[in-house]
């Protein structure tokens, strides 16, 4: 199973960027995790941000390998335990069916890959600055893989 974390931004900090890694290198050969990081649309005076999510959106969905089921990070999403995201990635890995997760850029997913997305997934009701939303998926998929293998990262 493949699971491809396609984001908006490519020049991280060298904290982000190794924390990613580090959990991204802790998972196993049989769940690979990909990182597709596309460039942000050029911001300028007087551009919408509407327009920035639309024109980042393009780039996004073409990045969506065929036949990837999508889920979409936004904070309108449904919030999951660890323990609930452990028992879907469960089921993910079941179905043998690979998945995309959208990371949008600083204003967000535009309307188009809401609507590609068949859920919305809410990391937090607080709203995180994207690069630690990055640390923050890596780990949670790590840490859930720990629970399905009873390994003894993650602690009740």
């Amino acid at each position: 199973m493949r699971i491809s974390i396609i984001t908006i931004g490519t020049k991280m900090p060298a904290w982000v960027s190794q924390g990613v890694e580090e959990y991204s290198k802790r998972m196993p050969r049989e769940l690979k995790v990909e990182w597709k990081e596309l460039p942000l649309a050029q911001r300028g005076k007087g551009t919408s941000a509407a327009k920035l999510r639309d024109k980042e959106a393009e780039q996004i969905l073409k990045a969506i390998p065929v036949g990837d089921r999508v889920i979409a990070l936004d904070v309108r999403g449904k919030s999951l335990s660890t323990e609930q995201l452990a028992e879907q990635l469960s089921n993910w890995q079941m179905s043998g069916v690979n998945y995309s997760l959208l990371i949008g850029g600083p204003d967000g997913l535009s309307q188009a890959c809401l609507e590609r997305a068949e859920r919305r997934w809410s990391l937090s009701d607080l709203t995180l600055p994207h690069p630690l939303v990055r640390i923050l998926l890596a780990e949670q998929l790590y840490r859930a893989w720990t629970i399905t293998v009873n390994h003894p990262y993650h602690r009740e």
